[in-house]
Parts: C-alpha cells; sequence; structure tokens
C-alpha cells in the first residue's frame, strides 16, 4: 500500500474488528510503514456543526450553567444575583475539578500507538 493512501475501519488488535476511522467519511491516512507496523494520522472527531438547531438534531439537550442554579444543584450555584463562583477553582457538578483534570484512563492498552496527542 502506498504513503499516503486513504484508508478506513482499522483494526487495532489482528482479528478484533475495526475500532478506528469507521463513520462514514471519516479516513486515516497512512503516513510511515515499518515492518508489521504502520503510522497513521487519524481524523479529529470535531465537527463544525454551524449553528445551535443542529446540536438540536443530533438529540442534544441545551447545557445550563452552573452559576445559575441553585447550591443544591451544582457547586457554582447560589448567592445573591450575579455571583462569582466562589470557589479557587471551577467544579464539576459532583464537586471535582472541571479544568486541567486529565479524563484519560492511566494505562490505557493503545497508549504505546500515540505518538503525539492532539493539542488543547
Amino acid at each position: 500500500m502506498p504513503l499516503g493512501t486513504a484508508i478506513h475501519n482499522i483494526e487495532i488488535t489482528l482479528g478484533r474488528g475495526g475500532q478506528l476511522a469507521r463513520p462514514a467519511g471519516a479516513v486515516a491516512k497512512l503516513i510511515a510503514k515499518e515492518g508489521k507496523s504502520a503510522t497513521l494520522k487519524l481524523p479529529s472527531r470535531e465537527k463544525s456543526l454551524g449553528r445551535a438547531g443542529s446540536k438540536c438534531w443530533l438529540g442534544k439537550r441545551p447545557v445550563v450553567r452552573g452559576v445559575v442554579m441553585n447550591p443544591v444543584d451544582h457547586p457554582h450555584g447560589g448567592g445573591e444575583g450575579r455571583a462569582p463562583i466562589g470557589r479557587k477553582k471551577p467544579a464539576t457538578p459532583w464537586g471535582y475539578p472541571a479544568l486541567g483534570r486529565r479524563s484519560r484512563k492511566r494505562n490505557k492498552y493503545s497508549d504505546n500507538l500515540i505518538l503525539r496527542r492532539r493539542s488543547k
């Protein structure tokens, strides 16, 4: 297979079935080959939806800010009028740090396959 070829429905482990670049129009590009392994440039999952209505068509509900909730519903909630968060760092609805916390599992089986993560 020549370099630069567009490929889809890629297996990570042999015989396990396709796991990468599966949806319609998603394509990975073959960058390098080395023995039995190959280096691929994978497609980003980020899509430009265009407007708020197209998010509704996908079944995504509106996101309500924690600041406008009551203290019983969110750590940012409550206060008189338009109050700031009132904490050192923003929190999720369950009280965990909202920014800067890694969400990917440590020691995931595919960690050694990633050469470069996408920039934040």
